[in-house]
């Protein structure tokens, strides 16, 4: 029998090996995909950043025109107002004049180096001395951008945009003021951007002061990045980034500057990912598609494998296997949709354990008729002997001499009990090996069976243990034991009993040894079988001869009137009764 398979390591399978290998093969090509979907997607985002950007600049035009028009009057109001300054009523008029052409603006005014205002479109005097406003238009000496939540005159939020007045001698007089409610700033609603995606637009200085926005001014940290300031933002291009907000909504935001270094617009859209998994998904297919599509690949190459190639071979595999472990039936060897390669095999196959069984049924045949012969030839011998005992038997019927029918007698004995050896092989002949416990079982029946006479009783015990012995073995050793049984039944007598004792046993020692014991009780030394007589009997001689041939050692015991004979011999292995080459073994009556 051959030993079970053992568990196989999944890695070692022809399935793993191919999809490996062509992971291997297809990876270079998923890479330069990956590579060439990733730069398709760098451009795309730079062509979606110069849309927002110019979606953010068309969406802030208005508040741009409006700013930068406040910002050129401005400009030009600060040359013209100087000379006016010393008719007050004329500087007066001539704003208010100024703000009837232009009536988006809510006050125009002149403030001079005190901070009070008696020039202005509202002939109102006004205080600027505690208004931040005056401070910073006095430090920075340029056009100037600020918020104020309530304007003197409009009492809304209002965007002021100052600007120095200088004198003829260039000295520094004032500043001149005009404020644009940012109700009055139009912003652009109705651009194609805005109806796709709800934009939120807000303008602010270098400074991060927002000046303008679509949302309430309460409301504009929702539209602003909440992890930067917008001081930090001015840039000398316009550039898009991606950042959560105050409210920690992501939104995507474009800054474009309006006027360089001074006046900026920042842009808000809800980002695109955070409207759902969908939209994140698409924008990530470009990357994953190639990955998804190799790692198809290498399923698809395993599935292939495994439907066309592997379960044919696991089907051929398992029949081999059985087939190898003793079992002739080959089972389903099926393979009608496998490739021509694995159809061949399997007729390969098929051809080999038709060949195999057919060998095998005409070996089995053989060893049947062998084993019919050998039988039929210790069948013969045994008639053989029995003839020749009962040859001597009549010989000495007409024996007169009682010397000579005792030698007889005990030369009939001997070929009975070789008869009765040859007649339990033919019955448990076999070509390989004999089974030990029963022949000599059924020997040791059979000689005390003849030996019995009503003059006596004899108790048998026997112990055998199972071993399996080759017959060249086996042989030798029933001679031994015949032999040493007929002497042990010749001096089994009773010492003060009614019955005499016979023990015979056969042990294993360790598997390779085993050890024959006849033990007997007796009232004397055996005559002929003691090793202290001068000349040792034909029985001593006998059991020394067989002895010899099953390669034991013979030892003798005796004490409190028992006999015992021990023979100790290694067991031959089971392969060698194949051997029949080597000539038979001498037999004692050719010594």
């Amino acid at each position: 029998m051959t030993e079970p398979p053992t568990r196989r390591n999944p890695a070692d399978g022809l399935g793993f090996r191919v999809a490996f290998l062509l992971a291997i093969v297809l990876l270079p090509l998923t890479v330069i995909s990956v590579v060439k979907s990733m730069a398709v997607i760098e451009e795309s985002r730079g062509r979606s950043e110069a849309a927002l950007m110019g979606e953010t600049l068309r969406a802030a035009s208005g508040e741009l025109r409006y700013i930068q028009e406040a910002r050129g009057a401005a400009k030009v109001l600060s040359k013209s107002i100087w000379p006016l300054m010393p008719d007050n009523a004329a500087c007066t008029g001539f704003l208010q004049r100024m703000l009837e052409v232009e009536s988006h603006y809510s006050l125009v005014a002149f403030v001079p180096l005190s901070g009070i205002s008696t020039c202005n479109s509202a002939g109102r005097i006004f205080s600027f001395k505690d208004d931040p406003l005056f401070l910073r238009a006095a430090h920075d000496r340029g056009t100037s951008f600020a918020v104020k939540a309530v304007g003197l005159v409009s009492g809304t939020s209002v965007l002021v945009i100052t600007h120095p007045v200088f004198d003829a001698a260039g000295g520094y007089r004032g500043f001149v003021s005009l404020s644009i409610p940012h109700s009055g700033i139009r912003v652009a609603e109705d651009s194609e951007a805005d109806v796709k995606r709800p934009l939120t637009m807000i303008t602010f200085d270098k400074r991060g002061v927002v000046l303008t926005s679509t949302l309430p001014l309460d409301d504009v940290a929702l539209a602003i990045p909440g992890d930067r300031s917008l001081a930090t933002l001015p840039v000398e291009k316009a550039a898009s980034f991606s950042a959560p907000s105050a409210a920690g909504i992501d939104r995507t935001f474009s800054v474009v500057p309006l006027v360089p270094k001074e006046l900026f617009a920042l842009g808000s859209w809800p980002d695109a990912g955070a409207g759902g998994q969908a939209a994140s998904v698409l924008a990530s297919a470009p990357v994953l598609v190639p990955f998804l599509m190799w790692v198809a690949s290498v399923v698809v190459a395993w599935l292939a494998v495994q439907r066309q190639v592997i379960r044919h071979i696991q089907k051929l595999g398992r029949s081999m296997i059985s087939f190898a472990g003793g079992s002739r039936h080959v089972g389903d060897i099926d393979v009608s949709g496998a490739p021509s390669e694995i159809r061949e095999m399997a007729e390969a196959y098929e051809q080999m354990t038709d060949t195999i069984l057919h060998d095998e049924a005409h070996l089995e045949d053989m060893v049947h008729q062998r084993e019919v012969l050998l039988r039929e030839v210790h069948h013969r011998v045994k008639n053989n002997l029995q003839l020749i005992a009962s040859i001597m038997n009549m010989q000495m019927r007409r024996t007169s001499s009682e010397e000579a029918r005792t030698i007889m007698r005990g030369l009939q004995d001997r070929v009975m009990s070789l008869a009765t050896i040859h007649r339990e092989l033919y019955q448990t002949a076999g070509l390989s090996d004999i089974h030990a416990d029963e022949l000599l079982s059924m020997i040791v029946r059979q000689i005390v069976k003849l030996s019995d006479r009503p003059d006596r009783r004899i108790s048998v015990h026997t112990d055998f243990d199972h071993i399996r012995m080759v017959p060249d073995q086996a042989v030798p050793l029933a001679l031994l034991l015949s032999e040493a049984v007929t002497n042990a039944l010749k001096y089994a007598v009773d010492s003060g009993h009614r019955v005499a004792d016979l023990c015979v046993s056969l042990k294993s020692t360790d598997g390779l040894r085993a050890c024959l014991t006849i033990r007997n009780t007796t009232a004397r030394p055996p005559a002929d079988t003691t090793g202290t007589a001068h000349r040792a009997g034909l029985g001593t001689q006998l059991i020394a001869a067989f002895a010899m041939q099953v390669g034991g050692t013979v030892e003798r015991r005796e004490s409190d009137g028992t006999y015992e004979l021990a023979i100790d011999f290694g067991l031959r292995p089971l392969s060698d009764s194949e051997d029949r080459r080597q000539p038979p073994a001498e037999s004692p009556g050719d010594t």
